[in-house]
């Protein structure tokens, strides 16, 4: 067996990994195995590649190639590891950064090496787009990075005329694309190089916190394309297979995301929702009266209940709660009480950031209710105990056409008898909007960190 056949096969197991890595990862279940699958096959084709030759020369430079994986290896693992699970988002649109950035590096320097040659037309088209999908996703990935980590508001950043302006800096690129493929310029491939960067900017500015989740999906999907681009600008079968199954599934979770938010894609894109705060009543500074209790009088309901269901949310990965929301779930199920977790597609600030949240604190699989299945157990719930969440149980989504949010589909925590709702405040969520569930007749609101409260309600329901 020749050596480019032997280094062909692991890249076919390898690509063989990664489908089985995807599948695992569409069940909570089997998701620490899928990513455990795809390490084994991406070590398996970094060692392979050390091995090929190209142009019938070994790889070159290998000592720097070490370097600047050992230098990877320093910063990537303590950061994965040290990482606060509010901040995972952030990490999230970092890592889709540095790949949509190393992909447009590669097309930069593989234009810059056949410029001069006279390529195919498919071969220079190849390496161009893989310079604008993956410039778009690196200062894309800097601005989402930006609004979830505070350094800017994470309101929709609008000004006149912007998406003329963005259409027009994206009719330039394309143009500018069809310019150098007639006369291969390195000038205007900086020029293209600047548009893109600042149009993934201007792409990401009018999207509001509030569509964070479907935002992180598609710039992953970016990522995963210029990836497979830069795969056809190497010749590489490996990366057009990885960055296409990248690419495709940030597509189609990027759908089911706008599904679940009720939606279109272009709806969550160019209507800069979340840009003000909604009315509704006691918008204007009308006080209205809510019924709130102490952690100690909630827990004797939670005593006397048979089924709780819990809504959580952002606000339980802020507060770390995690750990203490999983305590007094065991406590309330070692009384008899039948316990489930109702998780809704888009709560949180990236796809899945309950189910992460929720396994660190090794809730079992099988009580993580998706959507459509916990609305079903909420008709027979006793107790709703949202903890951080808020827009995801808005009953205006349902009940006000006037409302930015009409047509989500939500957890409908009102379906329980009781609803206790843990808030620090009377604040509104990321749509910034008045939610009525707080002033529901079932509804009773107990103020304070979300940590604090679970401690004292784990502590009082023990004591009953």
């Amino acid at each position: 067996m020749s050596r480019d056949t032997l280094i062909n096969l692991l890249y076919l197991f390898s690509a063989t990994t990664f489908l089985l890595a995807i599948k695992g990862l569409s069940s909570p279940k089997r998701a620490r195995l899928g990513n455990v699958v795809a390490a084994v096959g991406m070590t398996v084709a970094v060692v392979a590649t050390f091995f090929k030759y190209v142009d019938g020369h070994p790889l070159h430079h290998v000592g720097l190639i070490i370097l600047a994986m050992a230098i990877g290896f320093i910063v990537a693992v303590p950061t994965a590891r040290l990482v606060q699970m509010t901040a995972m988002p952030q990490l999230v649109a970092i890592f889709n950064g540095v790949g949509g950035g190393a992909a447009a590096l590669v097309s930069i320097t593989e234009f810059m090496h056949i410029h001069s040659s006279n390529p195919a037309t498919y071969v220079t088209l190849e390496v161009l787009l893989g310079v604008l999908i993956g410039t778009v996703s690196f200062s894309g990935s800097a601005i989402a990075y930006a609004k979830l980590q505070e350094l800017m508001t994470g309101r929709p950043v609008t000004y006149p005329g912007q998406q003329v302006i963005n259409g027009l800096m994206g009719v330039a690129a394309v143009a500018l694309i069809v310019t150098m493929l007639i006369t291969g310029s390195m000038v205007l491939l900086w020029a293209l190089l600047a548009i893109s960067f600042v149009l993934g900017i201007a792409f990401v500015l009018p999207i509001g916190g509030a569509d964070v989740p479907v935002l992180i999906s598609l710039l992953n999907s970016f990522t995963g394309l210029a990836v497979a681009a830069s795969g056809f600008t190497l010749g590489s079968n490996l990366l057009i297979v990885a960055g296409t199954l990248v690419g495709a599934s940030g597509i189609l979770l990027t759908r089911l995301m706008s599904k679940a938010m009720g939606r279109s894609l272009a709806n969550v894109l160019f209507s800069a929702f979340g840009s003000a705060t909604t009315g509704g009543p006691g918008a204007a500074g009308e006080e209205r009266p809510v019924r709130s209790a102490s952690p100690e009088d909630v827990a004797v309901l939670l005593g006397l209940a048979t089924k709780v269901v819990i809504i959580p949310g952002y606000g339980l990965a802020v507060a770390q709660a995690q750990h203490v929301l999983r305590e007094l779930a065991e406590v309330l199920e070692s009384k008899g009480i039948e316990v489930d977790y109702a998780i809704h597609p888009v709560a949180g600030r990236m796809p899945g950031h309950m189910n992460v949240l929720l396994a660190e604190a090794n809730v079992p699989y099988e009580q993580l209710k998706e959507m459509d299945e916990a609305n079903i157990e909420l008709q027979t719930a006793d107790v709703a105990i949202v903890v951080g969440a808020n827009d995801t149980v808005n009953p205006a989504a349902k009940d006000d056409p006037s409302s930015p949010i009409y047509g989500m589909p939500i957890i409908n925590a009102d379906l329980a008898e009781n609803v206790l709702f843990l808030k620090r405040s009377m604040r509104p969520g990321f749509a910034g909007i008045e939610n009525e569930l707080l002033y529901n007749p079932k509804t009773t609101l107990v103020f304070g960190d979300a940590k604090d409260t679970l401690t004292k309600m784990v502590a009082a329901v023990k004591q009953n």
